[in-house]
């Protein structure tokens, strides 16, 4: 990891609103319905890699991925303190996603894939996922929706503090491209400022849908990814659950 404190260092204590509980309850139920009670799961987007442990705790062998090797460092520090081991590292762009073999299952969460890029990009990462995906193995992943890229994001500028470290977190949203760009000022006294810049892409429904389709993925559920209930107009997340065509199980 970096000598001073990057934005991964900051990702948990900014991210305190997230229910990993629940989220690792919807996955778990998801996959026990679909007969995976083990077997190689791989985290796409892994990020400081709270999910991935909590994962790897409840029995499946994990693949963390992620681009950032300071996210994937601190990750490996969480490993040591947890005593929770076996979990495979891998510094990976999601559009070149080489693993060594088939997986069970993939999951994507907290708007990794709004990261992307522009949709060909996406479309990449897609078939990368279903390529090492097995019949029948599911694909779990959610995304920012256009309402909140629109409504809730766009051109807006939210400023926070918790324990002692503040953060300006600013919006410009680009109606041409369907994407925002996001920089992020971070203040913590005795440490030099973090800053952090990086642009989220919007996707309709459609789009995904039309992407699962062209990769052999089939929709099972499409559902509101904060309340795990049905799409609203105003939802803020989508959430997808997929299986690879062949072997699909009735839902």
């Amino acid at each position: 990891m970096s000598g001073y404190r990057d934005f991964s260092f900051y990702y948990d204590l900014f991210n305190t609103d997230a229910d990993y509980e629940k989220l690792l309850s919807f996955i778990t139920d998801r996959f026990h319905r679909s007969g995976l009670q083990e077997g190689i799961v791989a985290d796409l987007g892994c990020g400081t890699g709270d999910l991935t442990l909590m994962l790897a705790d409840s029995g499946y062998d994990m693949i963390a991925v992620d681009a950032s090797e300071d996210m994937l460092c601190v990750l490996s520090e969480k490993m040591g303190e947890s005593g929770v081991g076996g979990i495979l590292l891998l510094q990976q762009p999601l559009q070149q996603l080489d693993l060594y073999g088939t997986i069970r299952a993939a999951v994507s969460t907290f708007d990794t894939l709004n990261h992307i890029g522009p949709l060909s990009e996406l479309d990449e990462v897609f078939r990368r996922t279903a390529l090492f995906l097995e019949a029948g193995g599911l694909f779990i992943f959610d995304m920012n929706t256009p309402y909140k890229h629109e409504q809730v994001l766009a051109d807006q500028v939210f400023e926070f503090e918790e324990e002692g470290v503040f953060c300006r977190w600013e919006n410009r949203y680009h109606p041409a491209e369907r994407a925002t760009t996001i920089s992020i000022s971070i203040r913590e006294q005795g440490q030099p400022d973090c800053l952090e810049s990086f642009t989220e892409y919007s996707y309709t429904e459609g789009q995904i849908r039309h992407l699962c389709k062209t990769h052999g993925l089939r929709v099972l559920e499409t559902m509101d990814g904060e309340t795990f209930g049905p799409l609203r107009p105003d939802s803020e997340r989508f959430l997808f659950v997929t299986q690879k065509e062949q072997l699909c199980q009735n839902w």
